[in-house]
């Protein structure tokens, strides 16, 4: 039997910021955040396995959907670390580390693919895209949405 899933409501406030560790992971507590909003019905503006998120994915070679399958289990943090840790391609804790410090330093100015909506986005929010970081960028165009939805 399915529990009923709670969570942020993500039509009113942020989720978290990707660089807040949750097992060690960056990444994994916005995650978190847009999975239980989605499986609730209040994820609004925000995606659920989207690019971000895939970066998570793609390190532990995990799928959305299975992610989604704890979430809608009830899944808490701590399962939801654990189940990641079980899951996928094994990851030692210093190389989830590393991968946690490349992600917070890395920044979509250098995506070639990504690099004119970065540019883009950033111009909107007064930001310096060739100094600003990807998780940088979340976190005020979050700041900046929000403040928006509350006027």
């Amino acid at each position: 039997m399915k529990k009923k899933v709670t969570g942020k409501d993500l039509k009113k406030e942020a989720p978290r910021s990707p660089r807040i560790r949750v097992g060690g992971y960056a990444i994994l507590g916005r995650t978190i955040d847009k999975c239980r909003a989605l499986v609730a019905g209040n994820i609004g503006e925000y995606h659920f396995d989207c690019p971000l998120d895939n970066m998570l994915f793609g390190f532990k070679v995990v799928e959305g959907d299975d992610f989604k399958a704890q979430i809608e289990q009830g899944a808490s943090d701590q399962e939801m670390v654990e189940w990641l840790n079980q899951s996928g391609e094994k990851k030692t804790p210093a190389q989830i580390m590393r991968w946690s410090e490349k992600m917070e330093a890395s920044s979509l100015y250098d995506n070639l693919e990504k690099w004119d909506f970065f540019v883009e986005e950033c111009n909107k929010l007064g930001l310096d895209p060739s100094k600003t970081t990807t998780f940088d960028w979340l976190e005020v165009d979050d700041r900046v949405f929000h403040a928006k939805q509350a006027a």
